[in-house]
């Protein structure tokens, strides 16, 4: 036994004298030892010789270059740990500095570089694609050019890009509006305004029932189109009349002569109506243009300071990479201009690079390509197909697809799915079977405390390979703002397979969609999270889950809460401040697993219902109406329904204060996030909440399994958003345990 203890200790004793610690330097040597008094030049130099237990302390500078970690740690005690050195700012860019650049015309300067400058990845011709991806009719790269830091805007042709700058950039955070009817001021005395919905080609649009009869069209965002094979414009038109209404920022209509790139004959701008289906006419003035012709009206976001102005255009052939970009009233050769050279930032070229710490840095400017959850996800940091990374504290902005990947690996599979559920079933076999995917190998990643910005898919992605992980903290905004191209995987966070997977305390706002957990999603937990201001997809959608998966005290505050594709889910204490939709989803078999396993225990249609809905407040809206006819039962108590929200038939005693107006209003002061809310003592005071366990809740209905905590210990709903015990017998519903009465003012972000 003492012989034991003595081998054990001396391999301990060996294992601590062996950790070293490397220091990287703007005036250091790749050839040197690493030491503080002799550092390295670059983190790629020490991430060659460093092993498990060491740590690589990065000094202040600008280091230019992918850091692609040949090995990994051994355990989470043994990890390999590459940190910017205390107090000092370290940032690591994918991108070059850029001279050179010859005055064009107008705002316009060009410079061409030599195509070896990018050695065997140049991401002015690699073409953003993958499956799910929608280029919306054009080429988009993964190239990008900044100016002070901050990135322009790629243009589909080049004579966009020699025009003069103009305010208009690509910004809106929900639909742009509405139209009813056009009609032309010239039309043949006694012609009836045309129907929007009578177009006879379109690209985003969708119709909807209109309030003044017939159908509008809807659903707009930005560069979307509607054509009309034969507009009759009469005689010599000059104005054009459209019935417009809009319940967010509006647009832009511009009206072309036969397709998107025709002759401009003026445009008009749709303001805020009120809502959807408040109309009001808004008159175009437009060139003379007679007779009938095919009309192309093409939707654009009014003016924002989101993005500042300015386009990039991009050719490359054998020998040159020529760009051509806008930069008003600068001389670039003056500035800092920059462009995307490498992939990522962060990102082991090889799968299983396990146990990495990753913390304090600034990571900038990656040409990551589309992510879809049948493909290798690479981020501008990436833990590409291992095991227990820790990355937290770092500042991670402007990648052209994906800031955070958790995801999956590659192979020859890679974007061959066909889009469909059955190519993702297949994936999810082939992972399981040849790849390894397991509790035992993979996930179990922290990812906490990262500020993370300006990525145009996703702030944090990961198909299969955020399992089990804990995600955390983190400040996530301007994701997919811009909307040059769509498809299925944009969001604050989306992943697939969240398994066990923790996500809580995070702050998401001007995100096209909040959090996206699709498909798999099953012992998770979206707990103490505040979302607003995103859209114009819903702070909450949770896609094809059976359950069970517990989302409790969040706050909700964009303008649409929740969309519920899924079964098995339990909400609790949460405030729901937007509309709630929800349906089956009959078309697709989608799996569901052994408790806190990957191992697929079935496959079923999504038919609806089986949710838990305790101790929330719903603020206008539908409320849960949707509940009342779902395939599976509801179970429903101690919730409050706000601003005429409305309860389900299926809840026996709610609180419904109809006249009663919370007045929800989050403030942005110093750094802080503060939410104005008035509360009344008819729900904080009165209310009959039960206290939420996992024997209140029961077993969700496909899998058989219960509502609990990861290592399979009970669940009990007994703390509130800012962490405050909650009362074991009547807890107060929403996710304040002790609001007070009346106007109140409640710090949210930072943590309370």
């Amino acid at each position: 036994m003492e012989k034991t203890a003595f081998v054990i200790l001396l391999v301990l004793t060996v294992s601590m004298v062996s950790a070293q610690e490397y220091h990287v330097s703007p005036s250091g040597n790749d050839q040197q030892e690493g030491t503080a008094a002799k550092p390295l030049r670059t983190i790629s130099a020490a991430a060659q010789i460093a092993q498990p237990g060491d740590i690589i302390t990065v000094h202040e500078g600008a280091y230019r270059e992918q850091v692609n970690p040949p090995r990994g740690g051994q355990s989470d005690t043994q990890s390999i740990t590459y940190q910017a050195a205390a107090g000092e700012n370290v940032t690591i860019k994918g991108s070059e500095p850029i001279k050179g650049w010859e005055k064009v015309q107008n705002d316009t300067w060009k410079v061409v570089i030599q195509s070896r400058f990018f050695g065997n990845f140049n991401p002015y011709s690699d073409l953003i694609r993958g499956d799910w991806f929608d280029p919306k009719g054009r080429s988009h790269h993964t190239g990008a050019v900044y100016l002070n830091g901050h990135w322009l805007v790629e243009a589909a042709k080049l004579e966009e890009v020699l025009r003069p700058v103009t305010d208009l950039v690509f910004h809106s955070q929900d639909y742009l509006l509405n139209i009813a009817w056009i009609q032309a001021d010239a039309a043949p005395e006694g012609s009836k305004p045309i129907a929007a919905a009578s177009f006879t080609e379109e690209q985003g649009i969708q119709t909807a029932a209109c309030s003044e009869g017939g159908e509008c069209i809807g659903w707009i965002e930005h560069n979307d189109r509607v054509q009309y094979k034969e507009f009759d414009f009469g005689r010599n038109c000059e104005k054009l009349r459209f019935r417009a209404a809009s319940a967010t920022e509006g647009g832009i209509i511009e009206i072309r002569l036969d397709n998107p790139d025709g002759t401009l004959l003026g445009s008009c701008a749709v303001a805020n109506t009120g809502d959807w289906q408040s109309w009001t006419t808004v008159i175009a003035k437009i060139k003379p243009v007679s007779g009938k012709k095919f009309l192309c009206l093409v939707f654009k976001a009014r003016p924002s300071e989101m993005l500042g102005a300015g386009l990039w255009f991009a050719q490359v052939d054998e020998f040159n990479t020529t760009i051509w970009a806008q930069f008003k009233d600068v001389n670039p050769n003056n500035a800092e201009v920059e462009i995307n050279v490498r992939k990522a930032v962060f990102y082991p070229e090889k799968p299983g690079v396990n146990y990495i710490t990753v913390r304090g840095f600034t990571m900038i400017h990656a040409a990551t390509n589309w992510a879809p959850p049948t493909a290798e996800q690479v981020g501008l940091i990436g833990t590409h197909w291992s095991k227990g990374w820790i990355i937290e504290n770092n500042d991670i902005r402007y990648s052209t697809c994906v800031g955070v990947s958790l995801g999956k690996h590659g192979d020859r599979y890679d974007n061959t799915s066909a889009n469909t559920a059955e190519g993702y079933v297949k994936t999810i076999e082939r992972a399981t079977q040849d790849h390894g995917w397991s509790k035992d190998n993979i996930g179990h990643h922290i990812v906490r405390n990262n500020h993370i910005a300006h990525c145009e898919q996703a702030g944090i992605v990961g198909s299969l390979g955020a399992i089990f992980s804990t995600i955390t903290q983190n400040d996530i905004h301007d994701i997919h703002i811009r909307r040059l191209f769509s498809g299925a995987e944009m969001a604050g966070i989306k992943l697939h397979a969240a398994i066990d997977t923790e996500i809580s305390r995070n702050h998401i706002y001007r995100s096209t969609l909040g959090i996206w957990l699709d498909w798999m999603n099953q012992g998770s937990r979206v707990t103490g999270n505040l979302l607003h201001d995103n859209g114009p997809s819903p702070d909450l959608f949770v896609e094809v889950n059976h359950g069970p998966f517990v989302v409790d005290n969040n706050l909700f505050l964009s303008n649409f809460s929740l969309l519920n594709i899924s079964e098995g889910g339990a909400y609790i204490h949460n405030l729901f401040a937007g509309r709630i939709a929800m349906g089956p989803e009959l078309n697709r078999e989608t799996p569901y697993h052994k408790a806190h396993s990957t191992e697929v225990a079935g496959l079923v249609h999504i038919k609806g219902g089986d949710d838990r809905f305790y101790n929330n407040i719903f603020v206008g809206h539908e409320g849960l109406t949707y509940c009342d006819n779902t395939i599976y039962p509801t179970q429903m108590a101690g919730n409050v329904f706000l601003k005429g929200a409305k309860p389900s038939a299926r809840e026996l005693n709610p609180i419904v204060l109809t006249d009663v107006d919370p007045a929800i209003h989050p403030v942005e002061e110093k750094a802080r996030i503060l939410l104005n809310m008035t509360f009344d003592k008819r729900w904080t005071g009165t209310a009959s909440a039960p206290l939420v366990t996992s024997d209140l809740l029961g077993k969700a209905k496909i899998p058989d399994l219960p509502y609990q905590l990861p290592d399979g210990s009970t669940l009990k709903i007994d703390t509130d958003y800012s962490g405050q015990q909650r009362s074991v017998i009547h807890p107060i519903p929403g996710p304040f345990e002790h609001p007070g009465s009346g106007g109140q003012t409640l710090k949210l972000w930072p943590g309370i």
